[in-house]
């Protein structure tokens, strides 16, 4: 369509087209056929979305031979995978605020949380770039275990939606500040459906009892602020060093509130996670 010129001031086929007009193209002039500019090519037939979605794959395959179960992994198996629980992650197990979200809870768990990420990563992914794709993803997912540890600190957290979330909250604030160069006919359609799923979701957070909200509101909030700063800072993609920088911020943002949480409640966690080590030990 002439009128998606993708930040630039003219497109290839308008060129043409004026050309036209002008009498400078003959009839049998061949017909421009230009690709959709979020398409990148150089990086492979695998995407990084697609390796997301293995890998998650992966993992539950390796909790239902754990369990011999699809349904509702007992709490042991989650923190045996790397669950976010406060009694271990505040007392040094940080990794599981990566960890946790490649794990799932049962099937519909994961086939549910899945389908976003594939519909969401494939729409971040094409527009953002694979690396900014998945510097969103990992600090997004991060922020929402972060929150999940402060705010409810004995929940037994795993899920992807947190950095799902994430994605959402990129995009809605990009879309909205028009860092894409698209005109606002072409992306309202999008930016309202993206609206809908974050509010359909945080309704249904919180009138389940199973999930964990907190994460949700992390992950998005964190996305938000990604997204806006990356629109506003750093919209080029061939300048990776502003929007580097933003996305090295946010990271050591999130780092210090992890760090405020572990000094909050870190001693009762401590204090939790050695009565559990006991436990278990006596169970042996």
């Amino acid at each position: 369509m002439p009128g998606l010129s993708f930040g630039k001031k003219i497109c290839q086929w308008c060129v043409q087209h004026e050309a036209a007009q002008r009498g400078e193209e003959g009839e049998d002039a061949k017909q421009i056929v230009m690709p959709a500019p979020w398409v990148r090519r150089g990086q492979g037939s695998i995407t990084l979305t697609q390796a997301l979605l293995g890998a998650n794959a992966m993992v539950f395959v390796a909790m239902v031979i754990a369990s011999g179960s699809i349904n509702e992994f007992p709490g042991q198996i989650r923190v045996h995978f790397g669950a976010n629980f406060g009694p271990y992650t505040l007392s040094g197990d940080w990794w599981r605020l990566v960890t946790y979200m490649f794990l799932h809870g049962d099937f519909w768990h994961i086939a549910f949380n899945m389908w976003c990420l594939w519909d969401l990563g494939q729409l971040c992914e094409s527009l953002y770039g694979r690396w900014t794709f998945a510097a969103l993803y990992v600090i997004a997912g991060i922020a929402g275990g972060v929150a999940s540890v402060g705010w409810n600190p004995y929940v037994n957290s795993v899920g992807a939606s947190g950095a799902i979330f994430g994605l959402a909250g990129a995009l809605i604030a990009s879309f909205y500040l028009g860092e894409f160069s698209l005109p606002r006919a072409a992306i309202q359609g999008t930016l309202k459906s993206l609206v809908f799923f974050v509010g359909v979701n945080v309704v249904w957070g919180l009138f389940s009892s199973g999930t964990d909200n907190a994460c949700h509101a992390g992950g998005l909030i964190s996305g938000l602020i990604l997204g806006a700063l990356i629109a506003r800072l750093a919209p080029d993609h061939g300048k990776p060093l502003p929007r580097s920088g933003i996305l090295l911020f946010v990271f050591l943002l999130v780092g210090a509130s992890a760090l405020g949480v572990e000094h909050w409640r870190g001693a009762s966690m401590r204090y939790r996670s050695a009565i559990l080590a006991e436990r278990n030990a006596a169970r042996r």
